[in-house]
């Protein structure tokens, strides 16, 4: 029974006032909407739009990012109570912790890990490709043929200076990029719309179409299980565009991870998650409907690795090319900031528990952040983005951001179950049903990932699973305060 010992609300909350384990309070709730805004905007706006609508859904994209955006609100509305209820950093990880137990706890943390560091490895060297084109960079250097990509080890290194130098400074910075990049964003938006070709947008729902596999592991497990064809485009088509297009909405769930150092939790975070998917969902679909209505969804040059930049060339626009990339290099920088933040904030939240060695949670004196997880997280993205080829592993982040919704939303009816008394600031409207609709449709995606992705991640948690059974479990905090307790 020790694999499910769970930690109570109090004893998390009291935890957070240990003075070598203390963060600052500097963040509001524009902080946390910038902070998410800044994480959401990146590499799914400036890249997958393109490719899904040319390889999956034709315009009706727009669908699958309504699709993928209606499952990530469905989540945060528990998010955001999870958090205004446990103000304490860890995001899912704390929140199982609190209700499904230690065990379900660190698998939560340890999926995170993969998608956060993962994450934030995929983007830096998205951000390296787009910053090789813009300024012209020595393809040895920077850019998909870089054998060591010098500028995404450069940019992860760069970042990581102000995660340590606190969550303030990094807001501050990201708020620039924020406004740089949602300035071109509305720029594409705006301008594209004087280039739209109502042919282009027929068929809305392109025909279903069967579809040639490279890999038998690239087959959705869905269609695998039932021994369905692979196709592409109609209504199966959409759906698979939404399970990978769900990679772009991730981050929101970042925002909960910085709970601990925000003023007023049980306000601003709300506001924060909530507030920042909204204006990304907005933003998404205007850009993939502008983009298919510029560019018809069969050209080749939608599936690049800069279709809106495509897009304005096609139709002439050339000088449009050099300002999408700037918006897309602001983009990922903001993006590849807040991913790193995240995971030394999870890190932090599994140290301090014991789950891992707790010397590493101990925060700098001066700037009050965690200052040990972040080094070690640096040299291990940095690692990443600089030797491995990470494109194709861009699902991994999904399937695992999608395994964390699926908890964290069943943790939400378990605490109202085991914990009616908690004081809930804000709560998720029609529990049970908002909270079920986000695991069904969490598990829906998950099973419209392919095969490959599946064999991965179970890998990985397998990994995981063997770490904690040699360390975690025998030097948790809780279980050596049970152990005290007992003598």
């Amino acid at each position: 029974m020790s694999l499910f010992r769970t930690k109570s609300i109090e004893q998390s909350i009291a935890e957070t006032d240990e003075p070598e384990h203390q963060l600052r309070r500097d963040l509001s709730a524009k902080d946390l909407m910038v902070f998410g805004v800044g994480v959401i905007i990146g590499t799914g706006i400036f890249v997958l739009t393109g490719q899904e609508a040319h390889n999956h859904a034709g315009p009706a994209i727009v669908i699958s990012f309504l699709i993928a955006g209606a499952v990530c609100a469905l989540a945060a509305l528990c998010y955001a109570e999870f958090a205004a209820t446990v103000p304490v950093a860890g995001s899912a990880y704390t929140f199982s912790y609190a209700t499904l137990g230690e065990f379900i706890a660190w698998i939560i943390g340890w999926d995170l890990l993969l998608e956060l560091a993962l994450g934030a490895a995929v983007v830096a060297r998205g951000w390296s490709g787009y910053l090789q084109e813009l300024l012209e960079l020595p393809t040895q250097i920077a850019g998909d043929e870089a054998v060591v990509d010098v500028a995404a080890i450069g940019i992860v290194v760069l970042l990581s200076f102000l995660v340590i130098a606190g969550t303030k400074l990094s807001s501050s910075v990201t708020s620039v990029f924020v406004l740089i990049k949602v300035s071109v964003v509305l720029f594409v938006v705006v301008a594209g719309l004087f280039f739209i070709k109502a042919a282009n947008y027929t068929p809305f729902i392109p025909d279903a179409q069967k579809q040639e596999l490279e890999k038998g592991a690239d087959q959705p497990l869905i269609q695998a299980v039932f021994g369905m064809a692979p196709t592409a485009f109609g209504v199966m088509g959409i759906i698979a565009a939404a399970s990978v297009v769900f990679f772009s909405y991730i981050g929101f769930d970042v925002v909960a991870t910085t709970a601990e150092e925000t003023k007023n939790p049980q306000r601003d975070v709300p506001r924060g998650i909530l507030g920042s998917l909204l204006i990304c969902t907005v933003l998404y679909m205007a850009v993939s409907f502008v983009i298919t209505g510029m560019l018809p969804y069969t050209d080749d040059r939608m599936n690049t690795g800069a279709p809106l930049a495509e897009a304005f060339s096609a139709n002439g626009i050339d000088w449009a090319a050099n300002l999408i990339s700037l918006g897309a290099v602001a983009g990922m920088t903001t993006t590849i900031l807040v991913l790193l933040l995240g995971q030394s904030r999870i890190l932090f939240a599994m140290c301090r528990d014991g789950l891992l060695p707790r010397g590493l949670a101990k925060v700098h004196p001066t700037f009050g952040t965690p200052y040990r997880i972040t080094i070690i997280t640096t040299a291990f993205v940095a690692i990443l983005a600089g030797f491995v080829p990470l494109a194709e592993l861009s699902h991994l982040v999904s399937i695992g951001t999608l395994f964390a919704f699926a908890l964290v939303s069943a943790g939400v009816l378990i605490l109202r179950r085991t914990r009616p008394d908690l004081e809930r600031a804000f709560k998720v409207p029609f529990a049970p049903l908002v909270a079920g609709a986000s695991i069904l449709t969490c598990i829906w995606l998950m099973l419209n990932l392919s095969l490959l992705t599946w064999e991965r991640f179970l890998i990985w948690m397998a990994l995981g699973v063997v770490i904690y059974v040699v360390y975690g479990r025998r030097h948790a905090r809780l279980g050596q305060t049970a152990t005290d307790d007992a003598r």
